[in-house]
């Protein structure tokens, strides 16, 4: 049983969204790369949004075609969002509750290439 965890654990600190840092997006918001583009996360409330730019650029693309979902863990909360395009270069979705300031939100999200990709942030 130690080895499965240990095994676990090493496995985890090895992911790639582990081990990026944050920058910091255009509008102000944590931003990480994912799927070949940089997406920003924004909260407001119990609202989320992922603002999609060129990675490592703060060039904006198109959403078009994309699809995305966040997981809001805070807690013993889980919460899906399913996100929809919103304006030009973003996506968003409305979770039932405010989002909680430390909550883990986990990004899935597909291209309209479909190149897909997972990425967490830390609130």
């Amino acid at each position: 049983m130690r080895f499965v965890m240990a095994i676990l654990a090493a496995l985890s600190m090895a992911s790639p969204a582990f081990a990026e840092e944050y920058e910091k997006g255009p509008n102000g918001g944590l931003m990480l790369d994912v799927a070949g583009i940089d997406a920003e996360l924004m909260t407001s409330g119990n609202v989320v949004t992922i603002n999609v730019f060129e990675a490592y650029k703060a060039k904006p693309v198109s959403t078009k075609g994309y699809t995305a979902a966040v997981l809001i863990v805070s807690g013993a909360n889980r919460e899906p969002v399913t996100l929809t395009q919103s304006g030009e270069n973003s996506l968003k979705g409305e979770a039932k509750k405010p989002i909680p300031a430390d909550a883990t939100i986990t990004l899935t999200i597909k291209t309209a290439e479909g190149k897909s990709g997972q990425v967490k942030f830390k609130k």
